[in-house]
């Protein structure tokens, strides 16, 4: 069923709604002074500079709960190393909300290679280090160590991402639920506009907050499982089943891939003295659950710590569990306690969106940063967000695990009137937008055609393996929307500068011609990501067939523009399902394109995303994990990451020596040399002309097709002199 949430907006205000909005949340005493404020009723603290703009989380949450009648008060970047800064505000009336920012600190902080960086984009002056390591965690812990009767809420995509156990790439281990080690009392997940004004309404009414348990969108650590609720066993991978024909129903089903043997149940660890009923997963199409008092069990810390299948497993089923009309509670055991995850929040409306847009932001940093420059902001601060979500599911990529699948857009109104504040808002804004779009440029109000299918529906991506017939795929929303902002008086130029789905963008040609004759400023980048079938499947992404459809029809509208324009593809290293013929393969296509790419990206294992899954357990959560099928290729080893990244820039010098030494690892001397089909010259001069490349050279080699010829690093096996039969 398609459920539906309060809006947003219709909450009884608190009390404090007397005060005016302030000019910008205060950061210290003297400014609550000014504003006639005794104390604060929240305290955001934040590892981003301060900047009151709606790209910036911490803004939107503070100016919403301003809006919602409470006085905010905003921690940014304190010194960590001991409690007093964070009693810089004084003691908040209901709670401490503490997020490492508009980035996972970790990410932040190191490179794919583990390498340290030295700047930060949202720190003034770009200068590194003015976060600790796991911010989420030593924040939660100085605002408990400032105030320990204070609730402390933790949220931002750092939380979001660790809500359950996760492998944790830089100290290559599963870690506990970031809630369990942050000794906060509650975590808020994805964009938590819904969940933190309900929690905080129920806070101001005086609701303790152990007892805030039941908000979707919400984290929580319990002792035992509610009485009277189901739970449905996924802790084990191999119930004893027979193969059988699977209902139609059964197929958009994860769980419900095995018929059982006999209906009885394998013994629960825990006994019934709460009345709490148990059912292996295997059986729960022939149980009758009230989906109010279901919950999944997921294997425990404990077991995807030490178990990488069942890893791998739990992933699937958390994936499964994100649609938030047709999401269960999912729980997992950690040592002695449970950790409660609620269904995802209920997407917001159209005009709930413009209502969060539509606050009272400043739009530029704080001013106790004076003149420093905050490159986050410098780079955002004349576009604009359209949308919220993707339903594209690429598994390395983590927007659909923090946003949500269903896409949340704005109207043209509220857009437009965001370019008339940003007129009058922004220092020097000279007419130029340098993006209108969002997670992605062109999801803008595409959703499902039907709401109870959507409602029902679990498919991982509405695009792969291939678009949905129930997906809208019309652009004409954002069509007009890029006409209304180019015809605003005093805007010259709209960039598009979002990630573009071209997928998506050649079922509808005229929206193609529009981004190209008016919003591409001579380069477009896309993401194929790869050019090879095994990568591409691991990666649900779609073949090079669909690249070259929306490159003829960028070069057919750039030629009728009258314009000279080019993609600038980006491609993934080192991706679990990658293998070094498929990087070869890759770098083949690059050279016959004659492309020569400068910024390359390496797999990076974020948290929770599938391809992390991926990385940490070796199997493919894509489909129904087992112990004897569905093994992944995996790059971890470094020198083999570094081999992968320097086939993306096989034309660089400095990589020629190492592409050598693995192509004649490979048997793939043919392609050393200097003819177009080879890959790498040879050391000396002359060398590699001799070695065979015209006899292996590759099929499809031309400017629009990818390699289609597959190397093989080992050798082929001899023929048997044995007749079959």
């Amino acid at each position: 069923m398609h459920k539906t949430a309060p809006d947003l907006f219709k909450y009884p205000k608190y009390w404090a709604s007397c005060f005016d909005p302030a000019p910008f949340l205060p950061m210290t005493r003297a400014e609550m002074d000014k504003l006639g404020w005794d104390s604060c009723d929240i305290i955001l603290v934040t590892g981003d500079a301060y900047v009151d703009h709606p790209s910036f989380g911490m803004a939107v949450i503070g100016r919403l709960l301003e809006a919602q009648g409470y006085r905010v008060g905003i921690i940014a970047q304190p010194d960590w190393k001991s409690a007093d800064p964070f009693k810089a505000l004084g003691k908040p009336n209901l709670y401490f909300g503490v997020t490492a920012g508009n980035m996972d600190s970790l990410i932040n902080r190191y490179t794919a290679d583990l390498k340290v960086r030295n700047d930060d984009a949202y720190t003034p002056n770009n200068e590194g280090g003015k976060r600790p390591d796991r911010a989420v965690l030593v924040y939660s812990q100085r605002c408990k160590e400032a105030y320990a009767d204070v609730p402390v809420i933790i949220g931002g995509i750092e939380a979001s991402l660790r809500r359950i156990a996760q492998y944790d790439y830089w100290s290559n281990k599963v870690r506990h639920s970031v809630l369990f080690d942050a000794n906060a009392d509650l975590l808020l997940y994805g964009n938590a506009e819904r969940a933190l004004v309900e929690v905080t309404h129920r806070l101001a009414n005086d609701v303790p907050i152990e007892q805030i348990t039941d908000v979707r969108g919400t984290v929580v650590m319990l002792k035992d499982i509610p009485e009277r609720w189901t739970v449905i066993d996924s802790t084990r991978i191999d119930w004893p089943a027979n193969i059988g024909e699977i209902a139609e129903f059964e197929r958009e089903n994860p769980y419900a891939e095995m018929k059982p043997e006999c209906d009885s149940e394998p013994e629960s660890e825990k006994d019934d003295v709460q009345a709490v009923r148990i059912i292996p997963m295997p059986l729960q199409r022939k149980a009758e659950l009230d989906g109010e008092h279901t919950c999944i069990r997921l294997p425990s810390f404990e077991k995807v710590s030490s178990d990488p299948a069942l890893y791998a497993h739990a992933s699937r089923i958390l994936h499964m569990e994100a649609n938030p009309h047709n999401a269960h509670v999912l729980v997992q055991k950690h040592g002695n306690q449970e950790v409660w995850v609620n269904p995802p929040p209920i997407p917001l409306l159209t005009h709930e969106m413009d209502g969060v847009f539509d606050l009272p932001y400043a739009r530029v940093p704080h001013p106790s940063y004076g003149k420093a420059k905050i490159p986050a902001y410098d780079m955002i601060k004349t576009s604009i967000n359209i949308m919220r979500g993707c339903f594209g599911g690429c598994t390395f990529c983590s927007i659909t695990e923090h946003e949500g699948r269903v896409i949340q857009s704005r109207s043209h109104e509220s857009v437009l009137h965001e370019v008339e504040e940003m007129k009058t808002k922004v220092p020097g804004f000279s007419g130029s937008i340098s993006d209108l779009g969002g997670p992605t440029a062109n999801m803008y109000h595409l959703n499902c055609k039907d709401k109870e299918i959507q409602a029902s529906c679990r498919r991982l991506s509405c695009v792969y393996p291939t678009i949905c017939v129930n997906l809208k795929t019309d652009h004409s929303e954002t069509t007009e929307l890029y006409r209304k902002v180019r015809k605003v008086k005093g805007i010259h130029t709209v960039a598009i500068a979002s990630g573009l789905r071209y997928d998506l963008a050649v079922e509808d040609p005229e929206y193609v011609k529009e981004l190209v004759t008016h919003h591409v400023g001579g380069y477009l980048k896309i993401a194929p990501e790869h050019t090879e079938d095994r990568p591409l499947k691991m990666m649900m992404k779609p073949g090079m067939g669909t690249y070259d459809r929306f490159k003829d029809m960028f070069e057919k509208f750039s030629k009728q523009a009258g314009k000279k324009q080019y993609l600038i593809p980006y491609f993934i290293a080192a991706h679990p399902g990658c293998e070094d013929e498929d990087m070869v393969n890759l770098a083949l296509w690059l050279k016959s394109q004659r492309m020569k790419v400068d910024q390359v990206q390496t797999f990076y294992p974020s948290p929770m995303s599938l391809a992390t899954a991926m990385y940490y357990s070796g199997r493919n959560p894509l489909k129904k994990v087992n112990y004897k099928t569905g093994r992944v290729s995996i790059v971890k080893q470094i020198e083999q990451r570094q081999l992968h990244k320097a086939l993306l820039r096989y034309h660089d010098k400095n990589n020629w020596k190492d592409i050598r030494a693995a192509l004649l690892k490979m048997g793939l001397q043919n392609l050393i040399g200097d003819r177009d089909n080879q890959l790498v010259p040879a050391e000396q001069k002359g060398q590699g002309r001799s070695t065979g490349g015209q006899k292996h050279r590759a099929k499809g080699f031309n400017r629009a097709a990818p390699v289609k010829k597959k190397f093989h690093a080992k050798p082929k096996p001899k023929p048997s002199s044995k007749k079959k039969k």
